[in-house]
């Protein structure tokens, strides 16, 4: 009988950070932070349901903000796929 290590479940907290930092980081890869008016992202994690909200108040320029806010709510959703299939 072998045993098959798993990796304990990330922490709320941990599936929180992991998913704001990733929605920043694409916000951040698109704007200088001198760019950025505003910016707000909230996410909330509880019962195994994310909820990530991006706001951004930023210029128009070359990048369109729609579209950088639909990229980071993915990339915040991706992070933590990535997170929870590390620690199966």
């Amino acid at each position: 009988m072998s045993e098959e290590s798993t990796a304990p479940a990330p922490t709320d907290r941990r599936v929180i950070d992991t998913a704001s930092d990733a929605a920043e980081g694409v916000v951040l890869s698109e704007y200088r932070q001198s760019e950025i008016r505003d910016m707000d992202v909230t996410v909330r994690f509880s019962d195994g349901e994310l909820e990530v909200d991006v706001y951004l108040n930023a210029p128009e320029s070359a990048s369109d903000g729609k579209a950088v806010v639909e990229a980071a709510l993915e990339a915040a959703e991706t992070a933590v796929d990535e997170l929870f299939a590390e620690s199966a």
